[in-house]
């Protein structure tokens, strides 16, 4: 056994070679690493912001407290090894992601325990008093939607109550001190797995009790609105007299960024056609007035030979674009994307200012930075991630090599400066539209696949077109001059709704898609933010977790049963279109089964298909999965049903739902979903087949401090 310990042709024992060799390998590994984290040292910072957000991330998808404390412990040890072991820039980097990563989770951690505040724990019907803070006026829906502070110490702190429009007094305005009575209700969760879920916003909102009122509101304290609250209304009334109401919707929507004013079918041809991002002030409304301000001024000033010779125009001119871009942003509520684009804006002009260029990637992530430490909740919402995945989009498609050579400016005759003009337009159009489509999928189920060509009308349109006329017909209106551009507003509007309808209209303008599971979300998400975030080939990574992901969001399995928390409502999935339990179903339940079914259209009646077999009470359906045969038992009435019937249609059935407590003596083969049930569970979505599983909205929510 002599020959085990000779040594090798290099003078060594093996063992301490192949040491030798794999650290050799490891250093140049390492050294290679460095060498790339130095080409792409000044992408670093905005990865910090990332891992910020990926702290709230792992807090929202996870509901454990002590799975939340491992979050914060792991990002802890990853800041601990990186720094502490001396690992090169590669370990300082990875060292404060995980520091960052720590850092959200307890921050989201903490602001949800910041604003806890009391929440009713069943429905009631009260009288209540109390002082309005928020006027709503949703006119698609008919109603007027108040916020009020009461003074009841048994009622929450802070209400949402909803009145028709016809009872709404005309003196109705914040600050006033109103009495009503209504029935009350907790704050509702999600009503399907995977659907929008009010009872989390609630919770920051700090509201703890919603409902409708069940008589007229009777104003005790009129109180006239004063500062911003004033000017928004009187900006709105005076849209309204001026313009047709449905273009009216719109211009109120840009010059206060109140929404409630556009109907229903403009929304949703908007929404279908791509367009719904023209209808929440953002980037596009940010630039637009920013950039006519300085614009403006900069020429007026000029017109002065003192003040040219005098000044730097270029930094005044800054300072009253500034200004008008925070004014703006006050005016039209402040909201989240609004926030950004007014950050982003002011560090734009800074950089002007300075004689510097501040577009880049930094910006952006300075304005997330800034909206995640004061509101690290809107990072779960679809506002914030639309609004800033698509301005990253943007950034990143035009930071690239080839596309500076494609958009730079040059000597060239004007069909050739247009057509390149039309192809930056088109290329930042797909950017911005692979961008959102993930994103849309997994909050709306849909997202419109002709939104590039809308676009490439609708956002000149509204830029050179929509905001100018809007903004110098106001004007004007100081001096009664005002009805010519009114009448040209009108018309630019009319042709911005006539084009989202028609595209809305066109075939296969929506895709749909059924479900989208948070894991295949976020690894598309993350490829996203690679793809955008790296200036080298290191970039192209990314595709690899965005491909897993979309194949991931593609080949998920359809809900084949759908069922809210109540039990009253229900469908069956068959063959992708969705057919409903109650006939007498209203818009609302019809278009939340839709959408969580993937279906673009009006759900069928469940009585309809030749599989099923309903009277007044109940219906059981037949429902084949491959080669599997499930039968579905549903109630429909509260008609006292006959003991020994319903048992024996029970033992038949392998899924039982009902929207009332079934006896003990109801049982099913596989499932049962009564009252008691669905009460602990919430809405459920059943995936049926081979190997057969339940979806619950409180494993979704369960941890959370909203968690009913």
């Amino acid at each position: 056994m002599q020959w085990m310990s000779a040594p090798n042709i290099a003078g060594a024992p093996l063992p301490q070679r192949a040491r030798g060799f794999w650290k050799a390998r490891l250093s140049a590994w390492n050294e290679r690493l460095e060498k790339l984290l130095e080409a792409e040292r000044a992408q670093l910072p905005p990865w910090l912001v990332v891992g910020l957000g990926t702290g709230i991330a792992a807090w929202f998808a996870l509901g454990v407290r002590e799975e939340w404390a491992a979050v914060i412990c792991l990002g802890a040890a990853l800041f601990v090894t990186g720094l502490v072991t001396g690992g090169g820039r590669a370990g300082r980097a990875l060292g404060l992601f995980g520091l960052a990563m720590a850092l959200g989770c307890g921050l989201v951690w903490a602001r949800a325990d910041w604003v806890a505040a009391p929440r009713m724990a069943k429905p009631a019907v009260v009288s209540l008093a109390g002082r309005v803070e928020l006027v709503e006026r949703l006119v698609a829906r008919g109603t007027v939607r108040l916020t009020l502070i009461t003074s009841d110490p048994a009622l929450p702190h802070r209400v949402r109550v909803s009145i028709d429009a016809g009872k709404a007094p005309a003196d109705l305005a914040a600050g006033s001190e109103v009495q009503v009575r209504a029935r009350l209700a907790p704050p509702p969760p999600m009503a399907l797995p995977g659907s929008y879920d009010f009872a989390r916003d609630a919770w920051f909102w700090q509201i703890g009790a919603v409902g409708k009122a069940l008589g007229p509101v009777t104003v005790v304290n009129a109180r006239a609105p004063t500062g911003l609250d004033l000017v928004r209304q009187r900006l709105g009334d005076h849209v309204r007299t001026s313009l047709p109401s449905d273009q009216a919707g719109i211009a109120i929507a840009l010059v206060t960024g109140d929404q409630n004013s556009v109907s229903e079918s403009d929304a949703t041809a908007m929404r279908s056609s791509g367009l719904t991002h023209l209808l929440s002030v953002s980037g596009l409304h940010i630039a637009a007035v920013v950039a006519a301000a300085m614009f403006l001024s900069l020429k007026l000033l000029a017109m002065s030979e003192r003040l040219a010779l005098r000044f730097n125009l270029v930094l005044v001119s800054a300072g009253v674009a500034a200004a008008a871009g925070i004014g703006y942003t006050l005016l039209t509520g402040a909201q989240v994307p609004t926030v950004r684009s007014c950050v982003a804006a002011l560090l734009i002009l800074l950089g002007i200012a300075l004689g510097r260029d501040a577009i880049n990637l930094r910006l952006v992530a300075a304005g997330a930075l800034v909206v995640l430490l004061f509101r690290p909740e809107a990072l779960a919402g679809p506002s914030f991630q639309m609004s800033f995945g698509s301005v990253t989009a943007i950034i990143a498609l035009h930071s690239t090599g080839w596309a500076r050579r494609l958009f730079e400016r040059r000597e060239e005759g004007p069909i050739h400066r247009l057509l390149r003009t039309i192809a930056a337009i088109v290329l930042t159009g797909l950017a911005v539209e692979f961008a959102l489509m993930p994103m849309a999928l997994f909050h709306f189920q849909r997202s419109g696949l002709y939104g590039v060509g809308a676009n490439i009308i609708a956002i000149p349109l509204t830029t050179f077109a929509i905001m100018p006329l809007e903004a110098g017909a106001l004007l004007l209106d100081v001096f009664g001059l005002g009805r010519p551009l009114w009448w040209l507003t009108g018309l630019s509007l009319k042709v911005l709704l006539t084009l989202a309808r028609s595209v809305a209209a066109l075939p296969g303008a929506v895709a749909m898609l059924p479900s989208m599971p948070p894991w295949a979300f976020g690894l598309m998400i993350l490829g996203f933010l690679w793809l955008c975030l790296w200036t080298t080939r290191l970039r192209l990574l990314g595709l690899v977790p965005f491909a897993m992901g979309a194949i991931g969001a593609w080949g998920a399995p359809s809900p084949d049963v759908l069922v809210t928390g109540d039990g009253k409502h229900l469908v069956v999935v068959e063959d992708g279109r969705p057919l409903l339990l109650r006939d007498a179903a209203g818009d609302y339940v019809r278009q939340l089964f839709a959408q969580a079914s993937g279906f673009d259209g009006d759900p069928a009646n469940l009585g309809s298909t030749p599989s099923t077999a309903c009277t007044r009470d109940s219906c059981t359906a037949l429902i084949r999965k491959g080669t599997s045969e499930w039968r579905l038992l549903a109630t429909r009435s509260s008609t006292r049903m006959d003991w020994q019937a319903l048992t024996g249609a029970c033992a038949g059935a392998d899924i039982v739902v009902s929207d009332r407590r079934l006896p003990r003596g109801c049982g099913t083969r596989w499932l049962r979903l009564d009252k008691t049930a669905l009460g602990a569970t919430g809405g459920i979505a059943i995936y049926l087949g081979r190997h057969p599983r339940v979806d619950t909205v409180a494993e979704r929510i369960e941890g959370h401090p909203w968690h009913y």
